[in-house]
């Protein structure tokens, strides 16, 4: 049987473009997010690997579905943590049978960026917090301590990154996937707005930004960052 990989991401932390070189590797089945929107709608259309849809109600039906789809290829899913999935802890032997992969990204310029998206954005969607309860709980049921991606290490050197990543989960590495075609993808039509950087991307590169309001000039952005900083720093200290 292939892997299900598993990249748990907090929001803005690059993940899609890291979905997106999954996809231009041609080799891996590639699920875009299903958690997440089964919470915002209540459903989620994944991929049935054959080339047609299947709907799933339950975080259960989502976990078992990318079991399902390992009998055809690896299987690579990436998620966001902007809510909490309790269902996950009460199922460990579910969450077991998956390779639990983490990024994380600088959280002032994830939350400057997650604010410029999203105004209303709170504390808890910011998501560090979330995505470390994550990697303790994969931890301790996988027996082993999970890979994590720097985004800044990433962005500097994606080749050298992207082989440690590939060594770690028993995945050939493909330089060629390093680069692809600037495009809107179907993966991410219902979250469009939050990928336009990586949908006129033809690789990882780093852009700098500036914000009007950031961590350092807004009170409650910077009280954001102060909660999830320590989260953030726990997380990077075991980054490949």
């Amino acid at each position: 049987m292939n892997k299900v990989i598993a990249l748990w991401a907090h929001p803005r932390a690059v993940s899609t473009a890291f979905l997106r070189m999954m996809i231009e590797r041609g080799d891996v089945i590639v699920v875009h997010e299903p958690l997440v929107t089964l919470v915002d709608e209540g459903e989620v259309p994944v991929t049935d690997g054959r080339g047609g849809t299947v709907v799933l109600r339950s975080p259960i039906e989502v976990i078992r579905h990318l079991k399902s789809l390992a009998a055809l290829a690896p299987v690579f899913c990436k998620d966001t943590c902007e809510f909490q999935y309790e269902w996950m802890f009460d199922h460990p032997d579910e969450m077991a049978g998956i390779e639990h992969t983490f990024i994380v990204r600088d959280p002032k310029k994830a939350i400057n960026s997650h604010y410029q998206v999203k105004p209303t954005v709170t504390c808890p969607e910011i998501g560090y917090e979330h995505l470390y309860r994550i990697f303790e709980f994969a931890q301790r049921i996988r027996g082993k301590r999970p890979p994590v991606i720097h985004s800044e290490r990433l962005l500097q050197d994606p080749a050298a990154v992207i082989r440690r990543y590939c060594e770690l989960v028993g995945l050939p590495f493909i330089p060629e996937a390093l680069t692809w075609n600037a495009e809107d993808r179907p993966e991410w039509k219902r979250t469009q707005v939050w990928h336009q950087d990586v949908a006129r991307s033809t690789g990882f590169s780093h852009r700098e930004r500036t914000y009007e309001v950031t961590v350092d000039n807004d009170e409650k952005l910077r009280s954001f960052y102060d909660h999830h900083y320590p989260f953030y720093r726990h997380l990077s200290e075991h980054a490949i």
